[in-house]
């Protein structure tokens, strides 16, 4: 038999996702789920899938099932980088790559970044997902302050001031899991702060085009281009299950992330990158993103009319204008895991907050809440049964 000692000792920083593993349990019949953070079947582009692909077999034949480049499929470079210009992002198609999903771009920046014992700055609570892919390479956060508005541009200066980060990580737009969005005079701050200390941001940025009210904000890279590294996907507003995601690191980054990808997978799948190219080129996604935007904001409205009518005053919340989620924070004390336990008694799941906080001793008494997958009338029914078991 195989001895333990055969596993490597990074392996004592990893664990299972505790959200994939809570999805696991409420997939059974009938229970009502508040939990996962992924869209619905309903927002995929399903109509036109199949032109697509006759599409991508026409134009592109047997390439399209060819390695091909890990930088990225170049008619899919091309169409991103039109769009991020679009969103204030100077950049080229040399300068966008492709990485299977975010969360294959976030893996590759903790193996090309991050020594034993590095520094990063993370919001708190901030993405499980990061904290996952960070954390083989045994890094140490820095918990840096937030509010309502998200992450306080006078504690980053503060933190910089006295200690050197590796980099900062933040979902500054509609964040998993807490919802909120940095405000532009925050950002500009943030901008500046980069800049002066010369330190690297990477800007995680998977929602920005699910806004439902306001209006929309530069990124943090349009603003510091030299000092982000911009990460995005096309899994919240095409389909996940094509792990097609992007990223514009600075020029120092580009060839190391590369290289990086190329010990991994070799290349994103081809087939899935020309579809997302015809997807882009045919204008395909601003026809439907509306579609998307009309299927989600009563969701989200009716979670927050649900929570302003059902749950104690003692508690607060979120009030996304974008996004998936909706973070609840309960009295100090309270114990969202054991409300998790007789939640699912009752047949409604929820993530307890604790699982996206770095200290373990943080996030008890609050939980995330997702909108997407359940229509209003069961998102108000769900609401009710939690305030009942509160």
């Amino acid at each position: 038999m195989l001895n333990q000692s055969l596993i490597s000792d990074r392996t004592h920083r990893m664990s299972v996702n505790a959200i994939r593993e809570i999805l696991k349990v409420v997939s059974q019949p009938g229970m009502i789920s508040l939990a996962g953070g992924i869209p619905a079947p309903g927002s995929f582009p399903m109509d036109i899938i199949r032109e697509l692909s006759r599409q991508v077999i026409d134009t592109y034949g047997s390439t399209a099932f060819q390695y091909g480049p890990t930088e990225g499929f170049a008619p899919l470079r091309h169409h991103l980088a039109e769009r991020l210009i679009k969103k204030g992002i100077q950049t080229t198609p040399e300068n966008v790559f492709i990485s299977s999903g975010s969360q294959g771009a976030l893996d590759a920046v903790g193996k090309v970044l991050i020594s034993k014992g590095d520094k990063i700055g993370v919001e708190s609570p901030t993405y499980l997902g990061a904290i996952q892919a960070f954390d083989p390479y045994e890094p140490e956060y820095v918990t840096l302050v937030t509010d309502e508005k998200g992450l306080v541009p006078e504690s980053l200066e503060t933190v910089l001031g006295r200690t050197s980060l590796k980099f900062i990580y933040l979902v500054p737009t509609f964040q998993n899991p807490s919802g909120r969005t940095l405000p532009m005079e925050r950002r500009e701050r943030i901008a500046a702060i980069l800049t002066r200390y010369d330190v690297l941001l990477v800007e995680d940025d998977p929602y920005s085009d699910l806004r439902y009210d306001g209006e929309a904000l530069k990124p943090l890279k349009a603003l510091a281009p030299d000092h982000v590294l911009y990460i995005g996907t096309l899994s919240k507003v095409f389909a996940p299950g094509l792990r097609v995601g992007f990223y514009v690191p600075p020029a120092l980054l580009e060839d190391w992330l590369v290289i990086v990808k190329q010990g991994v997978d070799l290349h994103t799948s081809t087939f899935n990158q020309a579809l997302a190219a015809e997807y882009l080129s045919g204008n395909h996604l601003e026809q439907h993103l509306p579609h998307i935007i009309a299927r989600y904001k009563p969701k989200k409205d009716a979670m927050l009319e649900a929570l302003a009518t059902f749950f104690p005053n003692d508690f607060t919340w979120s009030r996304p204008e974008g996004g998936m989620f909706v973070w609840v924070e309960g009295p100090p004390g309270y114990d969202m895991q054991a409300l998790y336990q007789r939640g699912l008694k009752k047949s409604v799941a929820f993530v307890p907050g604790k699982y996206f906080f770095v200290d373990p001793q943080k996030g008890m008494e609050t939980m995330r809440l997702n909108f997407t997958m359940a229509n209003e009338a069961t998102i108000h029914a769900a609401i009710h049964i939690l305030s009942s078991l509160l």
